[in-house]
């Protein structure tokens, strides 16, 4: 768009011919034909600010609204200018932005971390205690670390910064470590992926579209943990994508976390997965024997810091946690503060024995968790059937019941959540786990042989 079309006027009616356009009229039969909420949420805010014989330019205030605008709903508007000014063939539009000032925004100017609503302000507050300094550092996750920091010093140089390992491995404690890091000097976005939902249907239905696409698109750094959070979730994967797109183009720095590589992201839309894909993305190994050593102590000298009264531990116990429980780190800390909880209640230290008796349903626990796959393989050779069978498309009796009791057992015996276990069974649908699941409860009262079924094949799964 050529320069001169861009004027500092304020005045709507600027430059208009013989046959000018009744602006005021105009917007309402937007109001009419688009309805209230297309009008108020998007609308009602644009100026006619040239009219010309062919066509006109209008204004919008931001970008944001101006690109929502012109993919969506560009063509109505002309189809209604065109009502008032046949000749009309385009629409133009130029970015005006309006400044208001009020006691909110003086206070803003003035606040690092972008405020969409108060309660939306308190999930960029960082936790103090999952810093860069008390992150302990090994082979596993050493990559990951160097990357966190280099973003730090050095925005955009790998970006967005894919971040993947399962649960318990120190993402979240590494994308909080760069919040608090540079969360001083930039204007910092920390969001988990459901709260990112959360506030994205709440402004929906508030009509804060406009306010909630703004927000977060004013961040220097934009964190966001958990995204496998947003697969199979349409509308939150395009409005995703659009957000990840300003932000780029903005220069902003993208770091995100999830459970799986973006390759392995079910249900997600390609496009996303090939942004996501784009910069550098690191995996977080489970540590080796050491490095658990070292978190075990480094974490018991942190409440021993907070609690004088902590008992002594040896470094067989350390050992010993860190060779018996899961590569989690948060399930071998929960070991160590029942271990400390035991020593408060006696007031004394346990030794290695004790400890084993202490820890023997938490350790079992550990070591024979039971996966999905292991459900499938047992359930499939009980039944007698390929694993292919029992995960196709088809529904015959004769894979749908075995199917089902897999999908029940699952639901019972992991700690998977429905969509989880969906994906596990040829990509199904949670409501699919969910019928599957109340079908057996159902049977399971009824029908003697589909319970001693499921009796036999949870033995199985215990011996196994």
């Amino acid at each position: 768009m050529s320069k001169n079309l861009t004027t500092k006027s304020t005045n709507p009616t600027i430059a208009k011919e013989e046959n000018s356009i009744d602006w005021d009229s105009v917007l309402n039969k937007f109001k009419t034909n688009l309805g209230n909420d297309i009008y108020e949420s998007w609308l009602k805010g644009i100026i006619l600010k040239k009219e010309f014989n062919h066509y006109v330019i209008l204004s919008a205030p931001t970008r944001f609204v101006r690109d929502w605008i012109v993919s969506r709903y560009v063509d109505k508007i002309l189809d209604i200018v065109k009502t008032f000014k046949p000749s009309i063939q385009r629409i133009e539009f130029l970015i005006e932005e309006i400044k208001t000032t009020s006691v909110r925004s003086d206070i803003n100017k003035n606040n690092k971390v972008s405020v969409l609503e108060d309660s939306l302000l308190n999930y960029n507050r960082f936790n103090i205690n999952n810093s860069f300094e008390n992150f302990m550092v090994g082979e596993s996750n050493e990559l990951a670390f160097t990357a966190a920091k280099k973003v730090c010093t050095q925005p955009s140089h790998y970006n967005p910064l894919f971040i993947y390992s399962s649960v318990g491995m120190g993402k979240t404690h590494l994308l909080n470590a760069i919040g608090l890091e540079i969360g001083n000097t930039k204007k910092v976005m920390f969001i988990s992926a459901e709260r990112f939902m959360y506030h994205f249907v709440r402004s929906i239905k508030s009509n804060e579209m406009v306010k909630f696409k703004d927000f977060f698109r004013t961040a220097n750094i934009f964190i966001i943990d958990d995204i496998q959070f947003v697969c199979g979730k349409e509308a939150m994967q395009e409005e995703f994508f659009h957000t990840f797109d300003a932000l780029m183009e903005k220069g902003s720095q993208i770091i995100i976390s999830s459970d799986r590589s973006p390759a392995n992201l079910d249900r997600i839309q390609e496009r996303i997965k090939s942004r996501l894909g784009g910069g550098l993305v690191i995996d977080i190994q489970p540590p080796d024997l050491s490095l658990k050593v070292e978190i075990l102590k480094s974490k018991y000298n942190a409440i021993k810091k907070n609690f004088n009264d902590t008992c002594e531990l040896n470094d067989d116990i350390f050992t010993y946690l860190a060779a018996e429980t899961a590569s989690s780190i948060r399930e071998m800390v929960g070991a160590l503060n029942r271990i400390l909880a035991f020593s408060k209640i006696n007031n004394k230290a346990p030794n290695v024995m004790e400890c084993k008796r202490i820890l023997k349903d938490f350790i079992n626990y550990s070591k024979n968790a039971v996966s999905i796959g292991s459900i499938q393989n047992i359930v499939a050779n009980y039944f007698n059937l390929k694993i292919e069978e029992m995960l196709s498309a088809r529904r015959s009796r004769s894979l749908a019941r075995p199917r089902q009791i897999a999908m029940y057992l699952a639901k019972q015996n992991t700690t998977n959540s429905l969509p989880e276990i969906g994906r596990k069974f040829s990509n199904r649908d949670h409501t699919t786990v969910i019928h599957a699941v109340k079908k057996i409860e159902e049977l399971m009262k009824n029908d003697n042989e589909i319970k001693q079924n499921v009796m036999e094949i949870k033995k199985k799964l215990l011996n196994n």
